[in-house]
């Protein structure tokens, strides 16, 4: 298996922790998006750099000499939760999930073109548009009515789509960054480990201004505890090694498989309801990771 595939299959499994993070804060709707998001990324980004303390401290100069790049992800990293979970609490779980993640690979697109003048082949274009087309449906399948997970009032559906849209040039951002690491010699555990970390350190006084309805349930504790644990600090691992592998807006375009995991979750768990409209989209996201996916070279 080529490295390409391999990190593609990195990126999807990564995207099916991460959309189940939605569904699990709808089991904590007494903690604020502000803590979940803090919580989530915060902790899961200092368990990232407790587990590359080697790595880093190996290639400090290496990290030190390119700060710019650090501070720059550690910063998405920091506002992507925040906006993220908020855009879901106000727009529900399907809507502001495929908002977030669906703007992500054209922020992506953009940020490679304008920093690094990369040309996007015709197969990424391709895939990126039945992807996003794809989420466009899943976004407009219902209205809000139909969604449990979203709070009324005429201005939150559309302020959750303003904050889903930082949400994805953020997550684009950090993405980019961190590979922009990667691929200049520095392993993926220490790019991971100092963006994530020093991101996660940023996260630390909104977690404590925010955090203590985790700590008066056990349903509370557990739900923080399963976001920092496994969405976040194993996704995010996956995640770096796929950034390892291929380009940061392909990453941002596979990981449209969140938006799938998490309607379908919204559905079968939450309750929402996903018209046919919707189910086209959950089609077209699935057929844009087969476009999207790095082919197996031929063998003689």
């Amino acid at each position: 298996m080529n490295g390409p595939l391999l990190g593609a299959i990195f990126i999807v499994g990564a995207s099916a922790l991460w959309g189940t993070t939605g569904t699990a804060a709808t089991f904590a709707p007494s903690v604020s998006p502000l803590a979940i998001g803090a919580a989530a990324m915060g902790v899961g980004g200092l368990l990232q750099a407790l587990c590359a303390v080697q790595p880093i401290a190996c290639h400090w100069a290496s990290l030190r000499g390119r700060w710019l790049l650090v501070v720059l992800g550690a910063a998405a990293v920091a506002v992507y939760p925040l906006a993220f979970y908020s855009s879901m609490r106000l727009a529900g779980v399907a809507l502001g999930t495929v908002v977030s993640i669906g703007s992500a690979p054209l922020a992506s697109a953009v940020i490679e073109r304008l920093a690094e003048r990369k040309v996007l082949t015709r197969r990424w274009m391709l895939g990126a548009l039945i992807g996003v087309a794809g989420a466009g449906l899943l976004s407009f399948a219902g209205d809000s009515a139909e969604r449990p997970g979203a709070l009324a009032g005429s201005w939150a559906v559309p302020t959750g789509i303003v904050l889903g849209l930082v949400a994805g040039v953020t997550y684009a951002l950090y993405s980019w960054a961190a590979h922009g690491l990667i691929s200049r010699g520095v392993p993926s555990r220490a790019a991971m480990g100092a963006v994530f970390g020093l991101g996660g350190l940023l996260l630390m006084p909104v977690l404590a201004m925010t955090g203590r309805p985790l700590l008066e349930s056990w349903t509370n504790f557990t739900v923080g505890a399963y976001m920092a644990l496994v969405p976040m600090f194993a996704g995010y691992v996956l995640f770096g090694w796929g950034l390892a592998r291929v380009r940061a807006s392909t990453a941002t375009g596979l990981s449209l498989m969140e938006t799938v995991v998490a309607a379908v979750l919204a559905v079968l768990v939450v309750g929402e309801r996903l018209p046919a409209l919707g189910w086209l989209g959950v089609a077209m996201v699935l057929g844009s990771l087969f476009v999207l996916t790095p082919r197996e070279p031929a063998r003689a």
